[in-house]
């Protein structure tokens, strides 16, 4: 049996659920088998795409798998839209599909949150509430990830929201409650305005013309694949309109550049792009480390995935338009965050603006509209997110140990946790860009492939890189060497469980570092065409 026999999109996707079904019937007070049962039900679907990405077919343009059923098919009132067709539908359709781009952000999503899940050692109090809602979270995470369908895609994003509520709001530091509040808000503010675009994209561009018994049926979607054709080729809408005898709604030039604007802002919520960040920073603060590693390693890139997919994807004109624009965004981001990260003495404080600054690579890579830097900006997002769980997993251990993560309170930590620190070391060399470990490799080609067209925003953005040093080098040198205080004599090093999770991302810091293209070789046949699309549009 070969996987194109499985439904293995939907396996992934819902084995997490599976699995909190089952902690669901089990008694709360056996702890050891709800911790166990919970990372049994992370690693399936880390193993099924792993199972996935071995016989993943990176030649292949578009997705390699797909799974698609017709889920809800609403009557429209044919009076009120007009024309001679049969009938007027509104699907609602189960749509799963799987590229080049989705792919190595599924890898991470599940690599993360099955560390993460070793990691939850530490939480104290109602474990199965807490692994219930870890895996409804992953759930949610790999169908954004997956889903070709656009209202399919805000449901998935809609379900990240809940977990993450109770779990900053319950498991969270003293002031949670206010965190997950703001991370409420301000997500919610960024979902309300990705539906209003959402529906206006399926009553516009949505729009198809398919055939029956008694004749013409005029339906509206939100399949991916019909309004990205649409919007790519608005005269065959055009054509079908004239053959049907019918009178939908059209995109406008403007109204897509408000689409385009409105999209960016959304997602740029989530990413986050400066100014909306100050949510990011207290969810950092005060929310447990494994779920920190959770937020930062996956739930940002949920924005830059939702920008390239249904802002660069959708609307490559705009996207030309703005990329000025956005490579100042990604310039700012990256100063800003950088800056700010030096000036901080709490270690969660100076990693939650090392995200915002990272983030900015991410930026300047997707500004360059070319192969590398989009190569560059996924590549970034996947390097990010394992350095930065690995970071917050070792950073949460040593609070754990001494009440802090303040560098002022903190010195020598390496005399007598020496394999934390060498691990903390080795995280802080791959953020600031050490060859031979992925940052280097995200930022080299987010930074070469924006060059040719932006040579002073690339120029300027190495005074970033340099800043990048001095932050980590500086909370790194102060955190494990130097003058160990007394009451931190008798702490112990890393325990099993802590110390799995931690050489597992160090390894993937590695292979990326070391084989980036076990990263690349997946997205380089999904971009060209994307890029070819844009070039096409605008006359590149």
């Amino acid at each position: 049996m070969t996987i194109a026999d499985w439904p293995i999109l939907s396996l992934i996707v819902f084995s997490p659920l599976a699995g909190a079904a089952v902690l669901l019937a089990m008694p709360k007070q056996r702890a050891r088998m709800l911790r166990v049962t919970a990372i049994i039900a992370t690693l399936l679907p880390l193993a099924l795409s792993l199972w996935l990405y071995a016989d993943f077919d990176a030649s292949h343009v578009g997705d390699s798998y797909e799974e698609y059923t017709t889920w809800v098919s609403i009557p429209l009132d044919q009076a009120a839209l007009g024309g001679g067709a049969e009938s007027y539908k509104l699907h609602l359709d189960y749509r799963l599909g799987i590229d080049g781009l989705s792919l190595p952000l599924v890898l991470l999503a599940t690599v993360i949150t099955a560390m993460a899940a070793l990691a939850s050692v530490t939480i104290r109090k109602r474990w199965k509430a807490y692994y219930i809602w870890l895996l409804i979270l992953e759930c949610g995470m790999l169908g954004v990830f997956l889903a070709r369908d656009l209202f399919l895609f805000f449901i998935f994003f809609e379900i990240t929201l809940v977990p993450m509520l109770f779990l900053i709001g319950i498991w969270g530091q003293f002031n949670r409650e206010k965190a997950a509040i703001r991370f409420l808000i301000y997500n919610g503010l960024g979902s309300a305005i990705t539906l209003i675009v959402f529906v206006i994209l399926v009553m516009t561009a949505g729009f198809s013309i398919g055939d029956s018994s008694g004749g013409a049926v005029f339906s509206y979607s939100g399949s991916y694949g019909t309004i990205l054709a649409n919007l790519g080729d608005p005269q065959a809408v055009v054509n079908q309109v004239a053959a049907g005898n019918v009178n939908p709604f059209y995109l406008s030039g403007t109204m897509e550049t408000v689409l385009f604007v409105l999209l960016l802002v959304a997602f740029g919520i989530k990413l986050p792009i400066f100014p909306f960040h100050s949510w990011m920073l207290s969810v950092h603060r005060e929310a447990p480390a494994p779920v920190v590693m959770i937020h930062s390693g996956i739930l940002l890139k949920m924005g830059a995935y939702g920008l390239i997919r249904f802002g660069f994807f959708l609307f490559p004109d705009q996207a030309e338009r703005f990329a000025p624009a956005l490579a100042v965004l990604g310039l700012i981001n990256l100063l800003y965050g950088a800056v700010i990260a030096y000036r901080q003495q709490e270690l969660r404080s100076m990693l939650a603006y090392s995200s915002l600054s990272h983030m900015g690579i991410v930026l300047l890579g997707l500004a360059s509209l070319h192969v590398i830097g989009m190569q560059g900006a996924v590549f970034q997002l996947v390097s990010h997110g394992l350095i930065s769980a690995l970071l917050f997993l070792i950073i949460g251990s040593f609070y754990e140990r001494t009440g802090t993560s303040r560098i002022d309170e903190l010195g020598g930590l390496a005399k007598v946790a020496p394999f934390m620190a060498g691990a903390m070391l080795a995280g802080g060399l791959a953020s600031l860009g050490l060859p031979g470990l992925s940052g280097f490799v995200g930022e080299l080609l987010a930074l070469l492939g924006l060059f040719d067209t932006h040579k002073i925003i690339v120029s300027i953005a190495l005074l970033g890189i340099i800043l990048t040093a001095a932050y980590v080098l500086r909370a790194v040198m102060g955190t494990t060497f130097g003058e160990l205080p007394a009451k931190y004599a008798g702490m112990k090093d890393a325990r099993f469980i802590e110390a799995l999770p931690i050489v597992v991302l160090l390894a993937f810091v590695l292979l990326l570092g070391i084989y980036p293209s076990f990263l690349t070789e997946l997205m380089k046949h999904s971009f060209d065409p994307l890029l070819h699309h844009i070039n096409m549009r605008v006359g590149g």
